[in-house]
């Protein structure tokens, strides 16, 4: 990290897997760049590493995103970090903080859709498990979308292995917000 400028946080391995492959499909090589991707282990952590990378630590240029369940903790860990005060979405965002809906498997699923969803998982051989828990009593009424959030949960790593596919199946005109704005904040 002696050479990076950029710290972008991001909750889980998942969320950086999704980073570097959509910026390896825009002919990005972020490291090259001076950026890091770090994922925390969770959304709790985050003031540890605004405190490590941020204003407190070493004063790096930060950047991130989030889960909207998580946009408080984010915004009052920037805050205490002197980033800002009484922060707003916008504020968030003008720092380099974007936020997902739900969270970025759903982003996902919403820009490509479930039947390209599907595809992937038929061509990764999962499209049986997937129907299987569709017929679950706890998911028979759910929503096709809401389904796909849940196996994507579900199974070992299944979120870190799948994150990276979706990216690759995305049109790139239907990258989700929170991506597509990160990438361009990264670029400024």
């Amino acid at each position: 990290m002696s050479d990076t400028h950029t710290v972008v946080l991001v909750e889980g391995v998942s969320d950086k897997s999704a980073v570097e492959a959509l910026a390896e499909r825009r002919g990005r090589n972020l490291a090259a760049e001076g950026i890091s991707l770090v994922a925390m282990g969770g959304a709790t952590n985050i003031g540890t590493y605004v405190g490590r990378f941020g204003p407190p630590g070493r004063n790096l240029r930060l950047a991130g995103l989030c889960d909207v369940r998580e946009e408080g903790d984010f915004r009052r860990v920037l805050e205490r970090a002197g980033l800002g005060s009484d922060l707003s979405r916008s504020d968030l965002e003008a720092l380099g903080f974007f936020v997902c809906v739900a969270d970025l498997e759903d982003e996902l699923i919403r820009a490509l859709g479930t039947a390209t969803v599907e595809r992937v998982l038929d061509a990764e051989g999962e499209l049986r498990s997937f129907r299987t828990l569709q017929r679950q009593p706890a998911w028979r009424e759910g929503t096709a979308h809401d389904q796909l959030r849940r196996f994507m949960g579900s199974g070992s790593g299944r979120k870190i292995r799948y994150s990276a596919l979706l990216v690759a199946a995305l049109d790139l005109d239907r990258v989700p917000r929170p991506l597509d704005m990160l990438l361009a904040h990264l670029s400024a």
